[in-house]
């Protein structure tokens, strides 16, 4: 198996959270909702020191929080995700593959990160992403509705990731979406990050913009399927007590 670095990305401010912290150290099951993250990470074997992208005012809150779990990059100014990714570059080192994770989605298991990195160990010079397919948008999946939709041709191959505001009625229909989780050749990914731009109406630089470029090149995409409660992210009061819900129910099964 090729080198792996993994980078979570948690500088975003998480408004709709309405903490006096950032969102990734929001508890859940009385710890960090990032620290259960990594608890998955570290288990899964992919990285033993997961990088993790902050802002510049809140890495002595990780760093406390966190207590030496993974190492830290800052991001200096909020530009987008693919800008955290690239301010990540130094702190990742040498790589032949980076895995991409949000630090505000605590339910990932380590065995669904050792399924992602097993799949693109088969096709080393693609881009390996999960999806996941919810059975509506109603109730526990409504959050759902806002993420990105998987978009693919007639054989089932991946032909475009769309944004939900960018989707027509038809795409908007699609039931496959994209939780933002992916393993990038890590040459090909830091080759093509400058090449992203910003003419958008937030001026910022998105990570999915890579996907663009790599079917341009007529690059492959392969998915695996994910649990959608296993790649939920949380992003609201309402979500965090779903997940505290969701927690209580997973101890009392084991």
């Amino acid at each position: 198996m090729m080198n792996t670095r993994v980078i979570i990305l948690a500088a975003g401010k998480g408004k709709r959270m309405g903490a006096d912290v950032p969102k990734p150290l929001v508890p859940i099951a009385g710890r960090p909702m990032i620290a259960h993250l990594l608890d998955s990470v570290i288990a899964s074997g992919v990285d033993a020191m997961p990088v993790v992208v902050v802002a510049p005012d809140s890495q002595d809150m990780f760093a406390d929080a966190l207590h030496g779990l993974c190492a830290f990059a800052v991001q200096q100014d909020q530009l987008g995700t693919g800008h955290a990714v690239m301010s990540a570059k130094d702190a990742v080192g040498s790589a032949g593959r980076v895995v991409i994770l949000y630090g505000d989605h605590p339910f990932i298991p380590a065995e669904t990160l050792r399924e992602l990195v097993a799949l693109h160990d088969k096709l080393p010079n693609a881009v390996a992403m999960l999806t996941s397919t919810v059975p509506d948008f109603t109730g526990k999946y409504e959050a759902f509705k806002g993420w990105a939709r998987v978009v693919r041709d007639a054989s089932g191959e991946v032909i475009a990731i769309r944004e939900a505001k960018d989707c027509t009625d038809d795409e908007r229909a699609i039931r496959e979406v994209n939780p933002g989780i992916y393993a990038f050749p890590a040459a090909w990914m830091w080759e093509r990050l400058p090449q992203l731009g910003n003419a958008n109406a937030s001026g910022e630089y998105y990570l999915t913009e890579l996907f663009t470029l790599a079917f341009a090149e007529g690059m492959a995409v392969v998915t695996a399927d994910a649990d959608p409660l296993h790649v939920m992210g949380i992003n609201t009061p309402q979500e965090l007590q779903s997940a505290e819900e969701i927690f209580s129910l997973n101890r009392e099964q084991k």
